[in-house]
């Protein structure tokens, strides 16, 4: 059975850091692309970045520059660094993984892509 368990979330002020971690049991997803998502309260699950089985990166505007997707096949955990977090990223962040094997990550924009869902993890950051 397929798990994943994200963690690093917390309470952080306006434009401190957060690294998100998000390490896969029951399959090992190196030549699988895998991403994260955020829904804030009210709002629509949304996009932020995914990583593709070769390493290629695409994530979205909003957090250009901000936020960097990785992976360690060798621990079989993806990341996501935040930097200069602002109320507007406060969410519960969502880990996911791709069923289909080495696609890249331009094509893992929609949550449709994914198989594979972890429980999530809160990040708020206060003003």
């Amino acid at each position: 059975q397929v798990q994943l368990v994200e963690s690093g979330g917390g309470l952080v002020q306006d434009g401190a850091s957060l690294r998100l971690s998000c390490a896969a049991f029951g399959r090992t997803f190196s030549s699988y692309a895998m991403g994260w998502f955020r829904q804030a309260p009210g709002k629509e699950r949304e996009f932020v970045a995914a990583i593709g089985w070769s390493g290629d990166t695409y994530d979205v505007d909003l957090v250009k520059g901000r936020f960097t997707i990785s992976r360690d096949n060798a621990k079989n955990t993806v990341y996501l660094q935040m930097n200069s977090l602002k109320p507007e990223d406060t969410a519960v962040y969502y880990c996911a993984a791709d069923f289909w094997p080495r696609r890249n990550a331009q094509t893992m924009a929609a949550a449709l892509e994914y198989r594979y869902w972890g429980q999530g993890t809160q990040v708020t950051a206060s003003s």
